[in-house]
């Protein structure tokens, strides 16, 4: 089975603040919990703000994300899976 795109919105206070030890942290926590899941879901980057990251994940599906979330501790406040992405190359395609 084709592993999936999703954004996942995690709102998280002061976030943006993080110090990079911390942020490592967090890295590490979040690597565990997906080599506990296994091959059903990939982190590919994160988009932090100052109260939320944005996160961009591949997963057989939004079960999986959940599992993520709640072996981590990392909130997913709001799951989109992405269904087309554009550029600004998009408009010379055919």
């Amino acid at each position: 089975m084709a592993l999936r795109k999703f954004i996942i919105e995690r709102d998280i206070p002061a976030v943006g603040t993080l110090e990079r030890e911390q942020m490592k942290g967090a890295a590490a926590k979040s690597n565990e919990a997906l080599r506990e899941i296994g091959p059903d879901i990939q982190w590919q980057e994160s988009f932090v703000a100052n109260d939320k990251t944005f996160c961009v994940y591949l997963a057989k599906d939004e079960a999986t994300i959940q599992r993520h979330a709640q072996i981590s501790g990392f909130p997913a406040t709001k799951i989109s899976e992405v269904k087309r992405m554009i550029d600004p190359t998009t408009e010379r395609t055919g």
